[in-house]
């Protein structure tokens, strides 16, 4: 029944596609088509504008920069457009197809024309897709960094809809959804943990980033796998025209970026790297068992680039990044990822283009304890290799078709322990690897029906398939597995396929122009996901367990509407958007009561399932020109979940709702050589269990909490100020490069956010009989002692390029 679906969505698809190019072949059009690029450096430009004056009509280019328009026979004006480039004008007779490759120059920036986007300045108003964010890499630099460090994630946090867990986190947290629910990609291959030092900074070298975008629904057709967000992230392609080298020099960290052509205007490279230092310090500490500890992680980017005609290009690119520690000899921690990219742009012709791709994921932990009779290694693994093509066909200017096939295999490790030393009392242990395929295949249009009303609708069907090698056991009782309940095994050979899993993912989203300067915007998206994380904390840790869907792991299912008003002011000078939405969501997992997780070769014994839903409003006003440049967001939202077995069967709070949340970040031009930032954030605090009393068990005090009542506390509300300040140079740097000098400060007013609050000194008060456990509980008032984490960070950071 499911490859009879495939069959089916295969026959649609083709009939489509089909039918486009019959009814796009007319007499007398003629196609314009090309590459915009960045004149300085080669880079190719996305969401360069080409706009035609006689038909009032335009285009913009894809996220590989290439564009194509097909019109009738004519004499035309082309406007080729970016915003912080001057705008390029050209007439042409239009009696034939034409290739024209455009180079844009980047304009000489006032102080009254400062953007904080890398968009057309009506673009959220005019474009169907609504529930994105965007920002530029440029813009993330100016706003205060921890440590002066740059941080995506950190950034994207500070828009509606995207929440953090607290500090030391760097999950993304978008419209109730699970950290695990956002798809991060880089280069389009999959980052499966985006975090150094334990959730303090992200893997993403800002010097090594092009552009970074962030869907909150109304998810393309083309993405697949998460049902919360997507994340892309697009690596720079370097400098095709000449050497460049930038970096930087802080208090924790240093990072350089070195760029040029390889062959000039045909090939480029660019190498990217960084990192932290804090191991090198501790080298000279007064304490000998300081010195043995190691502290520090580190960041390699790098990509190629090849043009081998206006029809083909290949891009290679790649990323490594590790973070080690080692405390003396007694215990190290390390994790990292690693991913691959090999990229063709091929055109077929100058309307049928497509990108082939080979994708590689890999992310690994392992730690290791050195006791005289506790000694062991541990390591952990999760590899995804993965095909994909995407093809582009360009009908005419209110019409353009996209589709593709995308292949992935996925190999989980979840444990291998191996005993270290002749004393260690630690047997040997493993836990069975598993092995998954997932395919995806998707068709999507772009339809412009008059100047008022535009719509984006799609289509996507995903297949997962569990295969050998595999032992999958058999519960006397599947809906309460326990592993006393275990009555048989059945084992699959290699390449045996034992699970399938698929459905439709249908996505519409609709733009309405009410004026030049206003639109209403709706959207609907169903997404599946196949991956998801067993861990019972929000704080993204390393040792985080990726499991897939199996037997008795369902896949997560969400549908999610949204609907939004735009609107701009003053010549576009400022945006505002006010956004609602509803997201229902299938087979969200938690786990049991003092769940067992990290060393369990039975999972599904702690999992348990049920539904979920999330809703709420989002409101933003942003200035993107003058002196001043920021913006304003509030989020006002809701999450609940409801399973049975936990919490009494009645719907809870997940750790990440905080239903109030608000962030101003502020940027201002006190002159060409200075700029000051700052940004102010505020959020409810994480909802949490707080121990109700306590027990005795084999004479040692338990905690113990309600099991009617998860998650029914909160934190306290977190709040924070960051402020920097930029000074450029007054001389060139050598004689040729820029410096710059920044001076921030993290949390500026002191304010004692709580990391851990731990409840100790019980006083005992009136017995109370668990009944689920029949055991004596003391119900009492306990005292708290409370861990604040960052109190206040002041950093000094030195910058430069050339």
């Amino acid at each position: 029944m499911k490859f009879t679906r495939l069959g089916l969505c295969l026959l649609l698809f083709f009939t489509a596609f089909m039918t486009a190019m019959g009814q796009s072949q007319r007499k007398n059009n003629f196609t314009i088509s090309g590459y915009v690029k960045d004149r300085a450096s080669g880079e190719d430009i996305i969401g360069a504008t080409i706009y035609i004056e006689e038909l009032k009509t335009g285009v913009a280019t894809n996220v590989y920069g290439f564009y194509s328009i097909t019109v009738p026979a004519g004499d035309y004006h082309l406007q080729y457009s970016f915003v912080g480039y001057k705008t390029r004008s050209m007439e042409i007779a239009l009696d034939k197809d034409q290739s024209i490759n455009i180079q844009l120059q980047e304009a000489v920036v006032e102080m009254e024309e400062i953007v904080i986007s890398s968009e057309r300045p009506e673009q959220n108003v005019t474009e169907v897709k609504m529930s994105t964010e965007k920002l530029s890499v440029e813009k993330i630099k100016t706003i205060p960094a921890m440590f002066g460090e740059v941080d995506i994630i950190r950034s994207m946090q500070l828009l509606p809809g995207v929440q953090s867990a607290g500090e030391g986190t760097t999950g993304l947290f978008v419209r109730g959804g699970a950290a695990d629910q956002t798809l991060i990609q880089m280069d389009e291959a999959t980052v499966y943990n985006p975090s150094h030092f334990l959730g303090f900074f992200s893997v993403f070298n800002p010097d090594a980033i092009k552009e970074v975008e962030l869907y909150k629904g109304g998810i393309p057709a083309r993405f697949g796998g998460r049902i919360s967000s997507i994340m892309d992230i697009r690596m720079k392609e370097g400098n095709s025209k000449k050497f460049a080298a930038s970096g930087g020099i802080g208090l924790i960290s240093s990072r350089l970026t070195l760029e040029g052509p390889i062959v000039k205007d045909k090939s480029s490279f660019i190498v990217s790297g960084r990192r932290t230092y804090a191991d090198v310090f501790s080298a000279f500490a007064k304490d000998t068992s300081a010195r043995k500890n190691i502290l520090y992680f580190y960041d390699l980017n790098m990509k190629l680039n090849y043009r081998f005609s206006d029809k083909d290009k290949l891009f290679v690119s790649g990323y490594f990044g590790r973070d080690k520690f080692k405390f003396e000899d007694d215990f190290g921690l390390s994790w990292g990822n690693k991913t691959g990219t090999v990229r063709w742009n091929h055109l077929f012709n100058n309307r049928l283009f497509l990108n082939t791709t080979l994708l590689f994921s890999d992310f690994d932990y392992n730690f290791d304890i050195n006791d005289d009779v506790l000694s062991f290694d541990w390591t952990s693994n999760l590899r995804e290799f993965s095909g994909k093509l995407d093809f582009t066909y360009f009908l005419n200017p209110n019409h353009q078709l996209e589709f593709g096939y995308k292949a992935g295999y996925f190999q989980f490790s979840p444990a291998t322990i191996k005993p270290v030393g002749e004393k260690s009392v630690i047997d040997a242990f493993k836990i069975d690897k598993k092995y998954a395929l997932e395919h995806g295949i998707f068709l999507s249009s772009q339809s412009k029906f008059s100047e008022k009303l535009s719509v984006e609708y799609g289509i996507r069907y995903s297949l997962f398939q569990n295969i050998g090698p595999a032992t999958v056991l058999i519960y006397g009782d599947e809906q309460n597995r326990r592993e006393d309940n275990i009555i048989d095994s059945v084992k699959y050979s290699k390449g045996d396929i034992y699970k399938t899993y698929g459905g439709l993912e249908p996505r519409i989203g609709a733009r309405f122009m009410l004026n030049r300067s206003s639109s209403i915007k709706a959207s609907y998206n169903r997404t599946r996901q196949y991956l998801q994380i067993a861990s019972n904390s929000t704080a993204g840790l390393p040792i985080d367990r990726w499991v897939p869907s199996d037997k008795y792991i369902k896949p997560q299912i969400s549908d999610q509407i949204a609907a939004g008003y735009f609107r701009n002011f003053k010549d576009n000078t400022y945006e505002f958007s006010v956004e609602t939405y509803y997201k229902w969501m299938q087979n969200q997992i938690d786990f049991k009561d003092q769940a067992d997780i990290l060393l369990n070769s039975t999972i599904e014994t702690e999992l348990l399932s049920g539904k979920g839903w999330s809703y709420g409003v989002e409101l933003l006003l942003k200035k993107n020109v003058g002196k001043t440049t920021g913006w304003i967001g509030y989020t006002w939202s809701k999450t609940r979940r409801q399973i049975d077995g936990i919490n009494g069967g009645k719907a809870y709070r997940p750790r990440y709702d905080r239903p109030h949340d608000i962030s101003v970040v502020v940027n201002h031009e006190v002159s060409p050589r200075v700029s000051v930032s700052a940004n102010w954030v505020y959020a409810t605090g994480s909802a949490v269990s707080i121990p109700k009393g306590k027990y005795a068990f084999q004479g040692q005090p338990i905690s113990y909490y309600d099991p009617l009542d998860r998650n029914g506390d909160r934190m306290p509300a977190y709040h924070r100020m960051d402020l920097s300040i930029t000074l450029k140079q007054k001389k060139k740097l050598f004689g040729r490069g820029q410096g710059e000098w920044n001076l921030s400060v993290y949390n500026a007013y002191m304010k004692k956010n709580p990391w851990i609050i731990d409840y100790r000194n019980v006083i005992n008060g009136d017995p109370k009989i668990d009944p689920e456990d029949n055991v004596t509980v003391d119900t009492e008032e306990f005292k708290s002692v409370t861990t604040y984490l960052l109190k206040i960070i002041p950093s000094v950071s030195y910058n430069f390029k050339f």
